[in-house]
């Protein structure tokens, strides 16, 4: 975990961690957790204890919110936050990133609609076959608890 350091003042122009968690739309725990992570360097503290950053790490907790709201992992994060700063390495670098985890929405994607189908033909079985009969006969619950796969059609539980 890294530690804060206490500084005679820093420079006025420094903002608070209030300050800085309103202006990129954070909430304040979150600013604490990304220094504890390493996502933005330590805070500095003021003679009050109050944890005060320099301007230029909102530029990175913007980065860090986008990252994070197309779902970057802390890991992927933190590399694309080196990235942003080391001109000395290749672009490259952030599109096989972005590549990589564009794979894993797409294959996320993927399950999601196989699971949208199954979940689909159960819904369709019960309304075809059983729907407004007793729950306990009802097919989806049936093939659930038989482990019998939505990809298969159901006869339903009222027919």
């Amino acid at each position: 975990m890294k530690k804060t350091t206490t500084t005679a003042e820093p420079p006025p122009e420094w903002l608070t961690i209030g300050t800085l968690a309103k202006r990129v739309g954070f909430a304040v725990s979150a600013l604490r957790y990304y220094e504890e992570v390493g996502l933005i360097p330590p805070a500095l503290r003021r003679e009050s204890g109050h944890r005060v950053y320099p301007e230029s790490v909102q530029d990175v907790l913007i980065l860090i919110r986008h990252c994070r709201d197309l779902g970057f992992s802390i890991d992927e994060t933190r590399e694309l936050v080196a990235l942003s700063t080391s001109a000395e390495r290749d672009c490259v670098e952030a599109r096989a990133i972005a590549q990589g985890h564009l794979t894993a929405v797409r294959a996320k994607m993927a399950e999601l609609r196989r699971l949208e189908r199954s979940l689909s033909r159960y819904v369709r079985a019960c309304s075809e076959g059983c729907a407004g009969g007793p729950a306990p006969d009802c097919s989806i619950l049936t093939d659930l608890r038989q482990g019998v796969s939505a990809s298969t059609e159901t006869a339903g539980c009222c027919s």
